[in-house]
């Protein structure tokens, strides 16, 4: 799917999984794709920031929304219950393998391999990206098409946030479709 998107495209799902690991995710839901787009500094983002959606109010509430993952085990704490986090990890690890503790082991930020997943939602929104795309005979994918496709997805947090900008699906798809057309 993704060799159709356009290097911008690209770089905005590449951002998108920057942004879930930053926050601490482990996941990559629509609204880390929409911090992805307008964190890419493209024309995705130069559209919604026309219509008033800017990066850093988005991150705002994305946090408000999900809020942020939990940091890693705190030994300081666990020791004032008598807890050695040494001697547990040592046991377990003589029972289960190097590493059985650990979210991280071989991976990146709790992710398998240091690939975060796609939520259904995310998936299903890249999917639209594709159909908006061939609907609107783009030879390639463009971030722009990703913003049609969080919107026509309708239900995940990308959406939410939008709508709550009054940004809607029909406004942005003419605006990209002037685009497309010329």
């Amino acid at each position: 799917m993704f060799e159709r998107f356009s290097d911008e495209a690209r770089q905005a799902v590449v951002l998108a999984q920057e942004e879930a690991v930053d926050l601490r995710h482990g996941w990559i839901g629509t609204e880390h794709l929409l911090l992805g787009v307008l964190r890419a500094d493209g024309d995705g983002a130069r559209l919604l920031n026309d219509v008033g959606v800017e990066l850093a109010s988005v991150r705002e509430d994305v946090v408000a929304m999900i809020g942020r993952g939990e940091e890693d085990i705190d030994r300081d704490a666990l020791a004032t219950l008598g807890i050695d986090l040494d001697a547990v990890r040592e046991r377990v690890e003589r029972a289960f393998g190097r590493g059985a503790l650990s979210r991280r082991r071989g991976c990146r930020g709790g992710t398998i391999g240091g690939h975060v997943p796609f939520t259904p939602r995310a998936k299903k929104a890249l999917e639209l990206t594709v159909r908006e795309g061939i609907s609107l005979g783009a030879r390639d994918l463009r971030a722009e098409h990703l913003v049609l496709g969080l919107l026509r997805e309708g239900d995940g947090v990308a959406a939410q946030i939008l709508r709550a900008r009054g940004v809607a699906h029909d406004a942005v798809r003419a605006r990209v479709e002037g685009r497309d057309a010329a």
